[in-house]
């Protein structure tokens, strides 16, 4: 799990801006390529090939690493660490442990996003919790660029953003907050 690039570059004077320019690593969203997803508004867990489920866990920089704790990657902007925690000693293990219970289901390997009344604020509006496939998000067929976007995301409040999947296992991201905030610019 890499920190998934926002599709068009942050103002560097202020960073919940973004700017009409695609990010250098992201350009293919623009060309057409790959598939569009929702991204749910909740918390990512992983389960992994070996049956154990991890938790997704950011370090800011100076903090003391949890036990058992497995970076992935540094963020140079912020010096956050994004990685993995043991998912029983994280805030949502009671969660995640209610949404197996109520899903009864075969999990296969892969990343999922935790969902559900104490993540987040429940803003995807579910009972209980539930485990959501990314690798089965809802596809959406949207627009591929700067201003369709902004407009198509502002016009689905109820999302959380997009996140497009390349074949070649890229991924780039856009929040609906990134357009919701106030002041958008154009390059």
């Amino acid at each position: 799990m890499n920190k998934i690039p926002t599709l068009f570059l942050r103002d560097p004077d202020n960073r919940k801006r973004l700017l009409d320019e695609v990010h250098p690593g992201c350009r293919w969203v623009l060309d057409g390529e790959g598939v569009a997803t929702r991204k749910y508004d909740g918390t990512c867990v992983l389960l992994d090939e070996d049956g154990v489920w991890w938790a997704r866990r950011e370090v800011r920089p100076a903090r003391t690493r949890p036990p058992g704790y497995r970076a992935v990657m540094t963020d140079e902007v912020t010096g956050k660490t994004v990685g993995w925690e043991p998912i029983a000693q994280s805030a949502y293990a009671r969660y995640h442990d209610e949404a197996l219970a109520t899903e009864r289901r075969a999990f296969k390997p892969g990343t999922y996003e935790l969902i559900g009344v104490k993540v987040n604020g429940n803003p995807e509006g579910v009972r209980g919790h539930a485990l959501v496939a990314h690798a089965e998000a809802d596809r959406f067929d949207v627009p591929r660029d700067f201003a369709a976007l902004r407009d198509w995301l502002l016009a689905h409040p109820q999302y959380e953003g997009i996140v497009w999947h390349h074949p070649d296992g890229r991924r780039a991201k856009l929040k609906h907050r990134d357009f919701a905030q106030a002041a958008i610019l154009t390059v």
